[in-house]
C-alpha cells in the first residue's frame, strides 16, 4: 500500500509542476508595441488591464485581456479623424497572438492585418 501511495504522489506532483510551467510559459504582453512617431501605430497595454495608443492618425483607448499567448482586446474607443496618407489598419484591432517580441493583430474574421514590436 505504501509504494501505491507514492506512486499516486508522484503522479499529483508531477502534474501540479507540468501545470505551473504550462501557466508560466506565456509571458506577458504589457508594454509598449509598436514605434512612437507621427503616422506610426503603437499600443501600450498597462498592468491594469487598459489600453491606449494610437493607429497613426487616431488615438485608440480600452481594455486588454491575455490567456496564454492570445490577446483579447475587447472594447476600443478611437477618435475618427481622417489622415491621408495614413495606413489606419490598426483601428481594426479585436485580437492578437504574441510571439515573442511580435504582437499579431488580429480583425473581427480572425485576419492578420499587421504586427508590432515590442519597445
Amino acid at each position: 500500500m505504501n509504494s501505491r501511495i507514492r506512486s499516486i504522489g508522484s503522479a499529483v506532483a508531477v502534474s501540479l509542476l507540468a501545470l505551473s510551467l504550462s501557466s508560466c510559459s506565456a509571458a506577458s504582453v504589457e508594454g509598449t508595441w509598436g514605434e512612437d512617431g507621427e503616422g506610426l501605430p503603437q499600443l501600450v497595454l498597462e498592468a491594469d488591464g487598459t489600453l491606449n495608443g494610437t493607429d497613426g492618425c487616431n488615438r485608440l483607448m480600452g481594455a486588454w485581456t491575455q490567456d496564454g499567448s492570445a490577446v483579447d482586446f475587447g472594447q476600443v474607443a478611437t477618435t475618427m479623424m481622417l489622415c491621408e496618407g495614413v495606413d489606419t489598419w490598426l483601428s481594426a484591432l479585436v485580437t492578437g497572438e504574441v510571439d515573442g517580441d511580435t504582437l499579431t493583430i488580429l480583425d473581427i474574421d480572425g485576419n492578420e492585418i499587421g504586427t508590432l514590436a515590442k519597445q
